[in-house]
């Protein structure tokens, strides 16, 4: 499987945010998206996303479910946290693996994967930012998608909630999974560097 975007061109709101942008990556691989506030990253991810439309170029992927979209072989875990404080931790997860749909997990085996079995009757308004970061980071694997498009994400993490998602995504690349991550930290294991240039 491999993932690659050719000639990339991106606007928002007339702006140009980043033009002539290539990038590629293929199973088992990771690919960290650097650069300064402002470049370009999370449009990127939105882009591969389709999230956001191109304005030039192509993104597509090869040796993936042929009958599906490229969105719909994506989980993308935005820099926000998307939950609904007013159900439980369980509650949460279980919508999402309903609404995202196609071939899913325990939500209880994933909340344990992440540390957060303890709290799946809690309601969500009650978790630490570090705790919601751990809850959407088990939506990656309540429902199973090859694709991970990850905005900043060890943000709020702690060091074991750092380590924990360290391996977390080196078991989904060696499971032929590949991970294009937007980032100013590192991630925890190898990756290949894009950078997007532009204003700070």
């Amino acid at each position: 499987m491999r993932l690659s975007g050719r000639d990339i061109r991106c606007v928002r709101g007339g702006r140009e945010v980043f033009a002539a942008l290539d990038f590629e990556a293929s199973s088992g691989e990771a690919l960290a998206i650097t650069g300064p506030n402002g470049a370009g990253k999370t449009s990127l991810l939105r882009l591969i996303a389709g999230l956001l439309t191109v304005a030039a170029g192509s993104i597509s992927l090869e040796g993936g479910e042929a009958e599906l979209s490229l969105p719909e072989q994506t989980h993308y875990l935005g820099h926000r946290d998307a939950l609904k404080p007013a159900l439980s931790v369980s509650e949460n997860l279980t919508f999402w693996r309903d609404f995202l749909g196609g071939e899913t997990s325990d939500p209880a085996a994933s909340l344990a994967a992440v540390g957060l079995d303890h709290a799946a009757r809690l309601p969500a308004a009650y978790l630490s930012a570090g705790q919601r970061r751990r809850l959407s980071v088990a939506r990656l694997l309540a429902v199973r998608r090859p694709v991970w498009l990850l905005d900043e994400p060890t943000n709020a993490l702690d060091t074991s909630g750092q380590s924990l998602f360290a391996g977390l995504m080196q078991d989904h690349l060696a499971h032929g999974g590949l991970i294009v991550a937007a980032t100013h930290a590192p991630l925890g294991l190898p990756a290949r560097e894009l950078r997007i240039g532009g204003a700070s």
